[in-house]
């Protein structure tokens, strides 16, 4: 008997944020994920992770309903429209943004329309444990009741949402519920204001209605800016808006998704932290800024990466907090987890590994950036000859490759990024943007493309290996088709024997034998699709496209991996990687494929 399907499915969820920290919320209206302040805290709403003391934001009908969501067109405020026997009503959630930009607070908004007939409603906030760290209570002040967890305080505000007395024997100690009925025409308010190991600020609720307004305005304003016009427009814009919400404002970083622990496969194990800022992605991502015209994330992400970078000194690290600093080791918490899958962490392992590609990760976005009309400064012209010497020196050394593997080896990709790294290095300085010697760069690039030649390619496989003498294959290799290294026959035949031994329909494993360990890897699929457009096998291209764009949720949200048997996501949502490789493949396509075979824009 097939197992039972999760509760909660990881699809199901739809991502609201404010620069600072990312809300999920269920098809049913239920916020079961939000760390307060940041992003990286710990979540006083976890029921996604801890099904017992996790706690939630409930909003719903009281009987069986339907729902349909969409985000209001160009921005993240999401709109849910239940319908029930009785009537339909409207529900709008919103991380509500100030009149100058991000609020000093966080700011949770729900409000509730009335569309039709007469709807009972009924709603509940509850907090929960922080992963099993603090024991929420509730506080009676002269200005309204604060909910207090740790350094967290809460509070509730509404209008015309019928709160009850709190019941002071609730289960986790402290609990705000109400209900109320809509009719056509009438209009409610919940609205949650957090701070932390600060003074708590009580809004005005209908100050905060107001609010909703002028966030959607704010994120239809930067959709404005936004500059693409090309095929697949909806879907890149809602990708590149969904981007948006993984950028901490304060410091320019950008996190890998939202969530911890969501589980790669139903055995566990495979349970990380993604919420802090990988060279890696951080790198693609201002890579595709840039190619937007979004001026200000570009110049404050590619900022914060490279003082980040040199601060900790000359030895490149995987990733970092969003705050600049190294990223702990992992800390495991006494809850369930998704679906009983553990364990739930913060930290991760990864964060000392030697990763040779991220020497190409970083020039190669220098590069982008100074191609586009910028100028870099002294200091990281210095730095970047420093890197480029660095990759002179180290390609030869086994890493543990993109996939951060516990076995250090010659992987293949790792060889072709410090190609590309030396690739760039030799651009930046024969433009005068970096100094150096591109005489040395350019005999070692020439050596490292030798040596790929000689050793990673194999003429029985027909194929670029995963590493020497290696039978097996790495889906990474496909990064290197749009990189430039290959596009000829070498990677198409490379393409075809990655897509016997590692494809499931539209979708792509990792790496050979890794099918065992876990789902397919959203983004693997993305640059094969990116990979056949640069090797001229355009209609191919086309077709993976549009197939794995139908793979997304409801609201067109991608999380780290999918079922290939039944479509269903796993791994932690919404995840930037899987999002910025549909980005970087559709505006391949549009600069190498024929206008007759991409979709009208």
């Amino acid at each position: 008997m097939p197992p039972a399907p999760p509760a909660r499915p990881i699809g199901s969820y739809a991502p609201i944020g404010d620069g600072r920290t990312v809300a999920l919320i269920g098809e049913d209206g239920r916020v079961d994920w939000l760390p307060l302040p940041d992003i990286t805290d710990l979540p006083v709403f976890a029921r996604l992770l801890d099904d017992e003391t996790g706690g939630c934001f409930e909003l719903r009908p009281v009987g069986e309903f339907r729902s349909e969501r969409r985000y209001i067109p160009d921005t993240n405020v999401l709109e849910t429209t239940f319908t029930t026997d009785d009537g339909v009503v409207r529900v709008t959630d919103a991380m509500v943004s100030g009149v100058a930009g991000r609020m000093p607070w966080a700011e949770l908004a729900r409000r509730i329309d009335g569309v039709a007939g007469e709807v009972a409603m009924r709603w509940r906030v509850q907090p929960g444990s922080s992963l099993q760290t603090a024991s929420p209570w509730l506080e009676r002040t002269e200005h309204g009741d604060v909910i207090r967890s740790g350094k967290t305080a809460f509070a509730l505000t509404g209008f015309e949402h019928g709160p009850a007395d709190p019941d002071p024997d609730a289960p986790l100690g402290a609990e705000l519920t109400g209900s109320f009925a809509t009719s056509p025409g009438s209009r409610h308010l919940l609205s949650l204001a957090a701070t932390h190991d600060e003074p708590l600020h009580l809004p005005d609720p209908y100050n905060v209605d107001d609010g909703i307004d002028r966030t959607i305005e704010n994120w239809q304003h930067w959709s404005r800016v936004f500059s693409y016009d090309g095929p697949w427009r909806e879907q890149v814009q809602r990708s590149a808006l969904a981007l948006k919400l993984l950028i901490y404002s304060p410091s320019g970083a950008i996190a890998a998704a939202a969530t911890t622990s969501l589980p790669e496969s139903p055995d566990g194990g495979k349970n990380w932290d993604y919420r802090h800022a990988w060279v890696r992605d951080l790198a693609y991502t201002t890579h595709a800024l840039v190619r937007f015209g979004l001026r200000e994330e570009t110049h404050a992400a590619l900022s914060w990466m490279l003082h980040t970078i040199r601060r900790h000194g000359d030895d490149l690290h995987v990733m970092y907090t969003l705050d600049g600093d190294l990223v702990p080791a992992p800390t495991e918490y006494d809850v369930s987890g998704w679906n009983s899958i553990g364990p739930v962490v913060t930290g991760n392992p990864a964060g000392d590994q030697l990763q040779l590609g991220v020497y190409g990760d970083l020039i190669a976005i220098c590069r982008t950036y100074v191609d586009a009309g910028n100028v870099l400064d002294i200091g990281t012209g210095r730095m970047l000859s420093q890197i480029a010497d660095r990759t002179c020196d180290v390609w030869r050394n086994p890493d543990s490759g993109m996939w951060e593997l516990p076995e250090q080896r010659h992987y293949t990709s790792s060889k072709m990024g410090c190609w590309k790294a030396l690739e760039d290095a030799v651009a930046l300085a024969e433009a005068g943007a970096i100094p150096g010697s591109a005489e040395r760069w350019r005999t070692e690039r020439d050596r490292i493309r030798h040596w790929i030649d000689e050793h990673c390619w194999s003429e029985e496989r027909s194929a670029y290996v995963f590493y020497p003498g290696a039978d097996a294959l790495d889906a990474s290799v496909l990064l290197h088709a749009p990189s430039g290294f290959d596009r000829g026959e070498r990677m198409s035949t490379t393409i075809d024997a990655l897509v016997e031994e590692l494809g499931a329909g539209a979708l792509l494993y990792r790496y050979s034998g890794v099918s065992v360990e876990e789902k397919t890897f959203v983004a693997c699929a993305f640059w094969l699709a990116e990979a056949l457009a640069c090797v001229g096998r355009h209609e191919e291209a086309r077709e993976r496209m549009d197939q794995l764009l139908a793979l997304a949720n409801d609201v067109g949200i991608y999380a780290e991996m999918i079922d290939a048997d039944d479509g269903s996501a796993w791994g932690n949502t919404p995840q930037a990687l899987s999002h910025l490789a549909f980005l970087t493949a559709a505006m391949t396509m549009r600069e190498v494929m024929p206008a007759e075979l991409l979709p009208d824009s």
